[in-house]
């Protein structure tokens, strides 16, 4: 399978929806990652009245996750993808849903000053400019709004590269482009070992042949791995700086 052009922007995610939104859904990694999310935001004390807006909400399997946990609080979504926001429109009708460039321009009006909480997850890696993102991402929160980012961490795969990633991250190389981006880093955590790091390690080894794995539907090799790694992926992380799973916590600096 010929890799898309990472920089073929709308149309290019659009095709990449079309091709691995079943089994992004069934991925046991973004299930990992949803759980860590949603950890990072009962620990801020999201609840009802929250705003939570997902930038790069893809097709809206981190917002409904997030719906069915925080009851009372209003969702929010932007993504490239037209595809995306038209999946994410029917998991989450009362959802405010926009398709936009948050990396080309600033928030669309309905958007500014919105949120707060924002969650930019798994996003970064994809951008070439970070701090314009974080910058119209910024722009998004109202005063005192909590900024949750999650980042691949460890080597990059041949997957990775099809999916149009242009690098990877350490724990202490995202606080310190958090900080350059005016946002005091309240917690920055390198999550997932040993689960996740196994996880990843498999992914590297198959190579390019998951790509056609997780085309369409998920073939039987593939199911029977995510299973697998389903399960290892529930038990308890232990706290180290190992962890391949990238996440931080942060807000404005001149927040109060």
């Amino acid at each position: 399978m010929a890799v898309p052009d990472p920089g073929g922007g709308e149309r290019t995610w659009d095709r990449l929806w079309e091709l691995h939104a079943a089994s992004n859904e069934a991925n046991p990694a973004q299930a990992f990652r949803r759980r860590l999310i949603r950890r990072l935001l009962e620990a801020g004390e999201a609840g009802p009245g929250a705003r939570i807006l997902d930038v790069g909400c893809g097709t809206g399997v981190l917002l409904a996750h997030l719906a069915d946990r925080f009851e009372g609080a209003a969702f929010a979504g932007i993504d490239l993808s037209r595809r995306g926001i038209e999946a994410a429109q029917k998991k989450m009708p009362g959802a405010l849903l926009v398709q936009g460039d948050l990396e080309a321009s600033g928030p669309p009006r309905e958007l500014a000053g919105w949120a707060t909480d924002a969650v930019c997850s798994e996003v970064l890696e994809h951008v070439d400019d970070e701090a314009g993102l974080l910058a119209n991402v910024a722009a998004c929160m109202g005063p005192g709004a909590r900024l949750i980012v999650t980042v691949p961490g460890g080597p990059m795969s041949a997957f990775d590269r099809h999916l149009g990633h242009r690098r990877h991250y350490t724990r202490d190389g995202l606080r310190q482009i958090l900080e350059g981006a005016g946002f005091r880093v309240e917690t920055a955590v390198a999550a997932g070992f040993p689960a996740f790091n196994l996880y990843r390690m498999a992914v590297l080894l198959r190579g390019d042949r998951l790509i056609d794995d997780v085309s369409g539907t998920s073939g039987p090799l593939a199911r029977s791995a995510m299973a697998l790694f389903g399960w290892l992926l529930r038990l308890p992380s232990v706290p180290t700086p190992w962890g391949w799973q990238i996440a931080a916590v942060a807000r404005l600096k001149d927040a109060v």
